[in-house]
């Protein structure tokens, strides 16, 4: 095996085992999805027997399911932390 081989074949198995950063948008975006489930069912208003999200929190929902959940999720976690509720974990 010649040397170039001998350190490529590591780094190879290095990368396969590391997570990427579609692991962190992943969860992200699994978080922001809890996230607007709770601010949905505990914060929002009532309107016809179902809560409704507010436009804040309706834009934040928006940003998270286009992928900016960077905008999105201070939003939603404010809303819940405002609402006297625990953030769930991350």
């Amino acid at each position: 095996m010649t040397a170039m081989r001998r350190c490529f074949l590591p780094a190879v198995t290095l990368l396969a085992v590391l997570p990427g950063p579609g692991m962190a948008q992943n969860t992200d975006a699994a978080y922001c999805a809890r996230l607007a489930e709770l601010v949905t069912r505990y914060v929002g208003k009532q309107i016809n027997g179902q809560n409704r999200p507010d436009s804040d929190s309706l834009v934040a929902m928006d940003r998270c399911d286009h992928g900016d959940t960077a905008t999105g999720i201070p939003i939603l976690e404010k809303k819940l932390l405002n609402g006297g509720f625990t953030l769930p974990p991350r």
